[in-house]
């Protein structure tokens, strides 16, 4: 199974939009795919249907009580193929009860682990901030997949981010890699969001997806109908990308590690 770690600590960067379509873009193509929140703030949970005040178990049961296994957390949605492990409020509280857990680290890898080849792809929406619960998704992880948004401000923290992902890499799980940075909310007929993306282009080289996701009204209104653009408005500009971007993701190029350089030097 490819665990796949979508990451920013910036917020309104498309993290949660591109965790909830990638996932449901992959399950498309017949693969059997886990979507799992890991941000109290549940949109991913709310993205795909589910009500995060309904449910009963969530990822910070699995993540707090070593007798609750992940598989009995996980729920169906309406997405064939792409089952979810919810979020809820009460995840906010997983930080404290980890820090006093022993190999605090690989907590969340253990209990992904247990599933065995149940599912081809499992795919992370990690909370917007470098945490425990961030940490631990990117121990769990093979990949990582980096959403920035086309604006001048667009590459603050990324060297913050990519130290960090150095770090994991070299203590905690030598198997992570970037899978790539993905463009994203790009306004095509604007000077600035051009010009972003040629910079980013020009700097980041092949470390950025092929695969850029516009700003569109269909994708702005996907969340609030509980379901991923994929199935809100299939034709739509939003989810032939998401499309797109699993073709990238199943088929492409493996982006180096050592173009990593490049960030490093922001």
């Amino acid at each position: 199974m490819r665990t796949i770690a979508i990451t920013n600590q910036k917020g309104g960067c498309g993290k949660t939009t591109t965790a909830v379509n990638l996932a449901a873009a992959l399950a498309e193509r017949e693969n059997k795919v886990l979507l799992m929140d890991l941000d109290p703030q549940a949109h991913s949970t709310l993205g795909v249907g589910v009500d995060p005040d309904e449910v009963t178990k969530s990822v910070y049961d699995i993540l707090t009580d070593n007798e609750i296994p992940l598989s009995r957390i996980i729920t169906s949605t309406r997405v064939p193929k792409l089952d979810l492990a919810p979020s809820n409020i009460l995840l906010s509280g997983a930080e404290a009860k980890l820090s006093l857990t022993e190999n605090r680290e690989y907590v969340l890898r253990h209990r992904i682990d247990s599933l065995g080849d149940i599912y081809d792809f499992s795919v992370i929406d990690c909370s917007p901030s470098l945490s425990f619960l961030t940490l631990n998704a990117l121990v769990a992880s093979t990949d990582v997949i980096i959403p920035v948004q086309t604006h001048y401000y667009a590459v603050e923290g990324l060297k913050q981010l990519v130290e960090t992902l150095r770090i994991v890499k070299d203590r905690f799980n030598p198997r992570l890699k970037i899978l790539g940075l993905l463009l994203t909310f790009v306004e095509s007929r604007t000077l600035l969001s051009k010009d972003v993306q040629n910079q980013m282009r020009n700097h980041f080289g092949a470390l950025v997806f092929d695969t850029v996701i516009h700003r569109t009204v269909r994708l702005a209104e996907a969340p609030s109908a509980g379901e991923p653009v994929l199935s809100y408005s299939s034709d739509c500009r939003g989810a032939l990308e998401y499309r797109a971007l699993a073709e990238e993701v199943i088929h492409g190029k493996t982006k180096s590690w050592t173009t990593e350089k490049n960030l490093v030097n922001i």
